[in-house]
């Protein structure tokens, strides 16, 4: 058994992902720019951010992520409108 001495060693990171990633902080900048009041974005995005975190970086992101975070994105819309 290969013992790895970094178990915390970065992975290559899928586009798609670094995709996702970006659109997230977008939102983070919604939230800190006045949605933080909005309740509903702010779980919202709260939960993008913890499916990413457990998310596997070096496939595709999950269609669950990948909803979540259009339903971020459509609040923080609504909100900055």
């Amino acid at each position: 058994m290969l013992l790895s001495l970094h178990p915390h060693q970065e992975r290559p990171v899928n586009d798609t992902y670094k995709q996702v990633k970006d659109r997230l902080r977008v939102l983070d900048t919604v939230l800190t720019r006045g949605g933080i009041g909005n309740r509903d974005l702010a779980q919202a995005v709260s939960m993008v951010h913890r499916l990413v975190k457990k998310g596997d970086r070096s496939r595709e992101p999950s269609p669950e992520i990948l909803r979540s975070l259009d339903k971020a994105e459509a609040l923080g819309r609504a909100a900055s409108a």
